[in-house]
């Protein structure tokens, strides 16, 4: 497996430890990790602290062209919000552990020439499939869908 891939999966493991949604982030230049983040909307009461914006927050103020070699991973395929924030930033590649569970606008970030790529990790299946499986209400609640609770 990837190690920085490891390293957003590692996120998302202490995000889950604090009682919030098992998504992970890092922010890759240069072959090193620059931010990394996990989704903090329960832990921080926060409406907008996803796995990946929390980790573009943490990563600090960088330049265009810092973003411009930059990779970021994530361990669920980004929702609207965190693609547009890759878009935004002009992040060329994202790399997605998983997008079964979840599948945010992926054709839309290919056609604006993102290399995305989707690795299946089954330990990202499994760790989001068991926390929605054990919290749907909150998950719904992440993801913007009304549902079960």
């Amino acid at each position: 497996m990837d190690a920085f891939l490891r390293e957003a999966i590692r996120e998302a493991e202490q995000g889950a430890r604090e009682g919030g949604i098992p998504i992970g982030s890092v922010l890759v230049i240069g072959g090193k990790i620059v931010g990394r983040g996990r989704n903090r909307r329960v832990q921080d009461g926060s409406a907008i602290r996803h796995a990946e914006m929390d980790c573009l927050e943490n990563a600090g103020r960088l330049t265009a062209a810092q973003y411009a070699k930059a990779i970021l991973y994530s361990t669920l395929s980004p929702c609207d919000m965190c693609s547009g924030a890759a878009l935004l930033y002009k992040i060329p590649k994202i790399v997605v552990g998983e997008n079964s569970t979840f599948q945010g606008p992926e054709s839309y970030v290919r056609s604006r020439g993102v290399d995305l790529t989707i690795v299946d990790d089954p330990d990202c299946i499994r760790m989001m499939r068991q926390f929605i499986a054990n919290r749907p209400a909150l998950w719904n609640e992440d993801i913007g869908e009304v549902g079960c609770g």
